[in-house]
């Protein structure tokens, strides 16, 4: 996959619900994958794609390959939030992406991860070309 030198970054606001949060106030771990799933989901939108009719008409979605993530600092319930997406590799098949989770009030990123999505194809989950209207928005936006 081709590398990408500084991409644009998609940003998404989120507010932290009490229901985000464990016993002690802090949004619990696994809430921070949530988070940046529903920013790459609103970048799709922002580029005019969404993910439902990417599976109804041209046959295909995106499913997370590989996730590394890097805790760094809490968020606390009621924090307000900035969820960043930016791509760093663009393939025939895949895209890496580099995600952040950001408090708003100080600028701390709470958490960081890298990203791996596959393209597949809806019907056989087997890996299927990246349509070429979204590969043409993702360029375009580079």
């Amino acid at each position: 996959m081709p590398r990408i030198d500084g991409p644009p970054t998609f940003r998404w606001p989120v507010r932290v619900y009490y229901e985000d949060t464990d016993a002690g106030g802090v949004v619990y771990h696994a809430n921070y994958l949530l988070f940046m799933e529903r920013a790459r989901t609103e970048w799709l939108r922002s580029l005019g794609f969404e993910q439902d009719v990417l599976r109804r008409e041209a046959g295909v979605q995106f499913s997370v390959r590989r996730t590394s993530i890097e805790y760094l600092r809490p968020a606390l319930f009621n924090d307000l939030l900035t969820v960043t997406v930016s791509l760093t590799s663009l393939g025939g098949a895949s895209l890496e992406l580099t995600q952040a989770v950001v408090r708003e009030a100080d600028g701390v990123a709470c958490c960081q991860a890298c990203v791996q999505v596959a393209c597949v194809d809806a019907a056989t989950w087997r890996p299927a070309r990246i349509p070429k209207q979204l590969l043409a928005e993702i360029a375009h936006g580079l």
